[in-house]
């Protein structure tokens, strides 16, 4: 069975997750319950002025601000993700 993630493997991603954590890094892994971004920034909404649209314009601009070199994400807290390529400058 393919999985619905596989096109993302090698790719920067935004995951959006239930708390008020945001990701960006490159997709290296997934399995049932979990997947794994490298050269990661966990983004916490709540230390920033700056909005999460913002933030990940700036991002996508001047690259990801690595803080954490590989983090794993429980599935089950994630409300989506999206290509870093994806997001639309305004």
């Amino acid at each position: 069975m393919t999985s619905e993630l596989q096109e993302y493997i090698g790719q920067p991603l935004v995951v959006d997750s239930k708390s008020y954590y945001t990701y960006i890094g490159t997709l290296v892994a997934e399995g049932e319950i979990f997947i794994t971004l490298k050269d990661v920034d966990v983004h916490d909404q709540r230390d920033s002025n700056t909005s999460k649209e913002l933030y990940l314009i700036e991002s996508l601009k001047y690259g990801i601000k690595v803080n954490r070199s590989a983090v794993k994400i429980v599935r089950s807290e994630i409300i989506s993700l999206s290509l870093l390529s994806d997001i639309v400058k305004y």
